[in-house]
């Protein structure tokens, strides 16, 4: 039996499909969310205790007015709620020379990238010798030869309690929550998307589609195959000197290092683990959200300290007070889709962050449901557009 129509069905309620659904409530429309597990959770990409947010954007420029409109959204967040989403504790870009135009999340010239989009878009910032960075930051210990972006407006959001305040909003203006409930398919009929779950199927006027790394299982095979999937480690490092990890003392930042471009990022002590959370990103091994390995092994971390950590983050240990893994599914050059599917009449498409989304989803989550019920949207969703970034055409 078909359940009665709902404006919009959200598949999927990690920071993306939460934000789309809070928007369409606050707007009046009739939404139901869905999610096959009860988040905010750990199993797909929107957790992890704190995740970096910076407004010049090193992966291009055509991301810099969703982050300085989700700014905006998450202090209206926390002001509705009460909640405590964004810590300010700046932000700092290091690059080593050999290492200035290296790729991180996919693009190449990241350093370069960020100073250009400050530059362009008058975000407020320095550029910093190794000296400068080593007497402002005691718990940095650059080696030398390293410049420095610093940017103070950069900060740290809190993604468990960004996605639980996005949900509670949503519901608190009239969306239906539904959780621990299985997408299996979406049917298009007729220029009607239906939603078929484990328990029931769902007319809609529209379905957006914010499914993370379960979004492949909900394409054709064809259409599925540019999206990759990745496992990605996080540690949270004892210290020997917590007093200088204090996010009064230390930024988040990310230190682009060597030859090889190698990248890795860290936060300060922000969070209800007693460590400092450092970590990666890895590009070549692809997973799938059902089959990947959710334990961090030891050879992992030790990796991850001898690589990074040593030399760089003085007062650090080589053991870790907790770690976990999370999922990116990414697109070639890190690129996002924000768009409405070419081909199946109602369906959006809300995926593929590549593993630098979650600041911006405030924004997204509010232009895809202004696009979604015909009013104009504060931020410019083109650049994510279905034929602009590669993706098959499904004709």
């Amino acid at each position: 039996m078909t359940e009665r129509a709902a404006d919009v069905v959200v598949v999927g309620l990690g920071v993306a499909g939460s934000a789309v659904l809070r928007h369409l409530a606050r707007q009046g429309a009739s939404a139901i969310g869905i999610d096959r597990l009860h988040p905010p959770h750990d199993r797909g990409s929107s957790h992890g205790a704190s995740r970096i947010t910076r407004l010049a954007i090193g992966e291009g420029h055509e991301y810099v007015p969703l982050v300085q409109r989700s700014h905006v959204l998450w202090r209206e967040l926390e002001a509705e709620t009460g909640a405590a989403l964004m810590l300010t504790t700046g932000g700092l870009v290091i690059a080593t020379p050999d290492s200035r135009g290296a790729h991180f999340h996919g693009r190449p010239g990241f350093f370069e990238r960020t100073v250009g989009a400050a530059e362009r878009f008058g975000i407020a910032h320095e550029q910093l010798d190794a000296d400068e960075i080593a007497r402002r930051w005691p718990a940095l210990q650059p080696r030398g030869d390293e410049r420095g972006y610093f940017e103070p407006e950069a900060g740290l959001l809190r993604p468990e309690a960004c996605v639980q305040a996005q949900l509670a909003a949503a519901e608190r203006d009239g969306a239906t929550v539904r959780l621990g409930e299985t997408v299996r398919r979406i049917d298009v009929d007729g220029g009607r998307p239906a939603v078929v779950t484990d328990r029931s199927r769902i007319a809609a006027a529209q379905v957006v589609v914010a499914a993370g790394p379960w979004l492949p299982t909900l394409l054709p095979e064809r259409e599925a195959a540019p999206f990759e999937v990745r496992r990605q480690v996080l540690h949270w490092f004892r210290t020997e000197t917590p007093a200088l990890h204090a996010p009064e003392r230390m930024p988040v930042f990310i230190w682009m290092h060597g030859a090889r471009g190698d990248a890795f990022y860290g936060m300060p002590m922000a969070d209800q683990y007693a460590g400092v959370k450092v970590a990666t990103e890895q590009v070549l091994a692809t997973t799938t959200a059902d089959a990947v390995e959710r334990r961090v092994n030891a050879e992992e971390t030790a990796a991850m300290y001898e690589t990074h950590v040593r030399g760089r983050l003085p007062g650090l240990r080589p053991t870790t007070v907790h770690d976990a893994t999370c999922l990116y599914t990414s697109l070639p050059e890190g690129r996002f889709v924000v768009d409405r599917h070419p081909t199946s009449d109602g369906v959006t498409i809300v995926s593929a962050c590549s593993g630098h989304g979650f600041k911006h989803a405030a924004a997204i989550g509010e232009a895809v449901a202004d696009t979604l019920l015909g009013r104009t949207p504060r931020v410019d969703l083109a650049p994510f557009a279905w034929n602009r970034i590669g993706l098959p055409d499904p004709s």
